[in-house]
C-alpha cells in the first residue's frame, strides 16, 4: 500500500534496525516511528479502548492520535512524532491505555 520515494541523492547507507511487536524491521534516518511502520507493511499500531478496532496513523502531524504505540516500554507515544531511533522497541498498544 505504502512505497518509499526514491531519493536522488540517497547514497548513503542510513537504515537502522528496530523492532515492531518483536519482528525485525528496517528504517530510514530520519523516519518517524509512523513513517517507518507504514514503509515497512504495519497498518494497524493500536486497537480502540471500546470496541478493539484496529487502528492506523491517519494525519501524520500529531492532531488525531491514532497512531498511539509503546516505545521502549513507554505507552501512549504517538508514532508520528517520534523519529525512530536504532534497537528501538514498539508495540502496539491494546484497548485503553494503561496509566502511569
Amino acid at each position: 500500500m505504502f512505497q518509499r520515494l526514491s531519493l536522488p541523492d540517497s547514497t548513503t547507507s542510513d537504515e537502522i534496525a528496530f523492532s515492531f511487536e518483536g519482528r525485525p524491521l528496517q528504517a530510514r534516518q530520519g523516519d518517524t516511528v509512523a513513517a517507518a511502520l507504514l514503509a515497512s507493511g504495519v497498518l494497524t499500531c493500536r486497537t480502540t479502548p471500546i470496541s478493539d478496532s484496529p487502528r492506523a496513523p491517519y494525519c501524520m502531524m500529531g492532531v488525531c492520535f491514532e497512531c498511539l504505540v509503546e516505545i521502549d516500554g513507554v505507552p501512549n507515544m504517538q508514532a508520528c512524532q517520534v523519529q525512530v531511533r536504532n534497537g528501538m522497541q514498539i508495540r502496539a498498544q491494546q484497548g485503553a491505555r494503561r496509566l502511569a
